[in-house]
């Protein structure tokens, strides 16, 4: 008798274990030499004859690694394809996009090239989709039966379980049923996947999957976190920033969010504009000018965080100057806009001063993220829509022995 979890902390016993579909297993990889013949031992050794098997490694390693998995691959009883890119774009989760797209068979398993990932758990993670009738299957290191020993110390441990709390607060509705979001090992249907959808930013492709094109039957298998077989972690400092460049695009990816982003973007944008103030007028500068220009800078900080936290992928549109000035004519306008506003509500409207300033505050606040939007970050018209396109080259398929 074999026990699967479909539903967190919940065990389903069965009988039987219906035949699994045939499985792509997309394997993103970065200067993983050292790995990746091992990984491909251990496929072979787990996955059973009567599962078809593809491998894809989506490769932006700067090694060996594409050589080594040709090497190996000449020992494997399944088809092995390297596709290498010259430009990692989108990071990890980009090449397992990549991955996606190239994948043949009715499942696609997603798992890393270090070894972390058991392989054995493949055609479990395929046959419980299989029998829940799901279209996605996680590999969770939260439920019972599942461990994260594999983590190396204390550091990484908080990190983990910091991110997971931090996503499952952002995204309780799309998150629900699935324990271990940060996991990189799941199954999805590949009917399910609407890979033009995905923004991948970073490492994290199960979150983005999540929020974006969710499927809508969800369930979970248990599994220990493995020790890396060899190498060191990829995860740093600049891959944690752009971890939460790729929450914040997430969670502000509906207008209404969007707006309230730009709302809190914009109160930051007093703190420089004041010490610009103070230092322009301690120099001796008179306090009109230099509003005026301590406005700039006020400006071009909410421009910063505006391009890379609301409108990252919307950058292609325009070039940088053309956005950088857009956005600085807005704002300014703003200012022009707001006084005769507020002598129209106390003149025509016999509004109090107070009410008339927050009421033209809120006017030109709105207009303003609406002009930003059309003006600044929308494609223009008659022009379509550039494709992110790919710099993925894909390789031939590696030579097979059996």
């Amino acid at each position: 008798m074999s026990q699967e979890s479909t539903v967190p902390g919940e065990v389903v016993e069965t009988t039987e274990i219906p035949e699994p579909g045939a499985v792509t297993i997309v394997v993103p990889t970065f200067n993983e030499s050292a790995n990746v013949g091992q990984l491909l031992h251990q496929i072979t050794e787990a996955v059973p004859a009567r599962l078809p098997c593809e491998v894809v490694f989506v490769d932006d390693s700067t090694d060996d690694t594409p050589e080594v998995i040709q090497k190996a691959a000449r020992d494997c009883p399944f088809p092995v394809t390297v596709l290498h890119r010259d430009e990692p774009v989108g990071g990890l989760g980009g090449a397992v996009v990549e991955g996606m797209k190239a994948a043949t068979s009715d499942w696609i398993v997603v798992m890393d090239g270090d070894c972390q990932h058991p392989p054995s758990l493949v055609p479990d993670l395929v046959a419980t989709g299989e029998r829940a009738n799901a279209g996605l299957v996680v590999a969770s290191r939260y439920i019972k039966g599942g461990s994260r020993a594999g983590l190396a110390g204390s550091y990484r441990v908080f990190v983990s379980r910091g991110a997971t709390w931090l996503t499952k607060a952002l995204f309780p509705r799309r998150l629900r049923g699935i324990s271990d979001p940060m996991s990189g090992f799941f199954a999805i249907r590949r009917s399910a996947v609407t890979a033009e959808v995905l923004q991948p930013l970073g490492y994290k492709i199960l979150l983005e999957l999540a929020v974006r094109s969710r499927p809508r039957t969800v369930t979970e298998v248990p599994f220990v976190f493995q020790d890396r077989f060899a190498g060191e972690s990829k995860s740093t400092a600049q891959e944690g920033l752009r971890f939460l460049r790729h929450l914040a695009g997430l969670r502000t990816a509906s207008p209404a969010a969007r707006m309230v982003g730009f709302g809190l973007i914009g109160l930051t944008g007093f703190l420089p504009n004041l010490v610009g103030l103070w230092a322009l007028t301690a120099l001796g500068m008179h306090y009109v000018p230099a509003e005026i220009l301590a406005n700039q800078l006020g400006v071009a900080w909410n421009f910063l965080l505006i391009e890379h936290l609301l409108f990252r992928e919307r950058r292609r549109h325009r070039r940088w100057w053309d956005r950088a000035g857009r956005f600085a004519l807005l704002a300014n306008a703003d200012l022009v806009l707001r006084i005769p506003l507020i002598a129209l509500f106390v003149h025509q409207f016999h509004l109090g001063v107070l009410s008339a300033t927050a009421l033209a505050l809120v006017t030109t606040f709105v207009l303003r993220f609406a002009g930003t939007e059309a003006l600044v970050y929308l494609p223009r018209r008659g022009r379509e829509k550039p494709v992110r396109g790919s710099t993925a080259e894909q390789g031939e398929p590696c030579e097979q022995t059996s």
